[in-house]
């Protein structure tokens, strides 16, 4: 039998703020820590839950005040995701060989389309989610790891339901672990924008697809 390190999400707030002193920052910390011991204090199985644990108990409190409309689904996604999301590396996955050549303001171009494209359909994903009373979240213990990459399974259950939603987070470790893809019921999100370039590239050209994006993100 598998073990897997699971969490139950229940809503809870402070009623006193906590001072800190003497706090490093996250850079300032792994700056002065051994590469080794970083590994084991911030594996990216506990950051994957980290980010998947804040956002459901997030959107949870939302739908608990009926305050859960794609809008503010969305507000949501900014603070609980858009911080650990690596625009770059999910860019250039997308772009894939199209990426080197591009210059550095079509780079920008399509690195706020993929940002915007990503927080839509993440906020697609999680309106879905209706009866969040209590939310299960096991991590996969069979995470795939090369060199500073990973993949990470989340396995979630809502309320007694034995139904188990799949969700992969691709992450990439640059300073602390972001992620770069979501996979949702086995579709990630970032192949299929990359289907949407290449299909468009073939039929129109690289350049017709940036004035489109372009034309998008405006």
């Amino acid at each position: 039998m598998i073990k897997k390190l699971s969490i139950i999400i229940t809503i809870f707030s402070l009623a006193t703020p906590v001072a800190y002193s003497n706090v490093l920052s996250v850079d300032e910390f792994k700056n002065s820590t051994d590469e080794s011991v970083i590994e084991i204090i911030d594996p990216p199985g506990i950051a994957a839950l980290r980010i998947m644990v804040e956002s459901l108990a997030s959107l949870k409190e939302l739908k608990r005040q009926n305050e859960s409309s794609i809008e503010n689904i969305i507000t949501l996604i900014n603070y609980k995701f858009l911080p650990f999301l690596a625009v770059n590396t999910a860019t250039e996955l997308a772009l894939k060989d199209h990426w080197k050549g591009l210059e550095p303001q079509n780079r920008n171009i399509f690195q706020k389309y993929i940002v915007q494209s990503l927080i839509n359909d993440y906020a697609s994903i999680l309106s879905t989610y209706n009866d969040l009373e209590t939310i299960h979240i096991a991590i996969d213990p069979e995470v795939r790891r090369k060199d500073n990459k990973a993949i990470v399974k989340l396995n979630i259950r809502f309320n007694d339901d034995p139904d188990v939603v799949l969700v992969s987070l691709k992450m990439i470790r640059v300073g602390r672990w972001r992620v770069y893809d979501v996979v949702y019921s086995g579709v990630s999100l970032v192949m299929n924008y990359r289907s949407q370039f290449d299909s468009h590239i073939r039929r129109k050209g690289l350049e017709s697809l940036i004035t489109k994006i372009s034309s998008k993100i405006k």
